[in-house]
């Protein structure tokens, strides 16, 4: 699976957890650029990842996490 796939795989993620068709994220997207990102929709975010990817993420990953670029690198390492 290449950076793009997983970017447009995201997008589809994002846009169901944020109910937004329009956002779309890149590898400097944070929680600043989306309106509703707060940390109960955080939550619900790395569920639906984990879920879509078929991964675990670990906690000190979870919170380690400074934008979608960091997250998608570990995905890329797990898929």
């Amino acid at each position: 699976m290449t950076k793009e796939e997983i970017y447009a795989q995201l997008d589809e993620v994002f846009q169901d957890v944020f109910d937004d068709e329009e956002i779309h994220v890149n590898a400097e997207t944070t929680a600043n650029d989306i309106e509703d990102w707060d940390s109960l929709e955080h939550i619900n975010l790395v569920v639906a990842i984990e879920a879509k990817f078929g991964i675990k993420f670990n906690m000190n990953e979870v919170v380690s996490f400074k934008n979608v670029g960091e997250m998608v690198d570990v995905i890329l390492q797990r898929v």
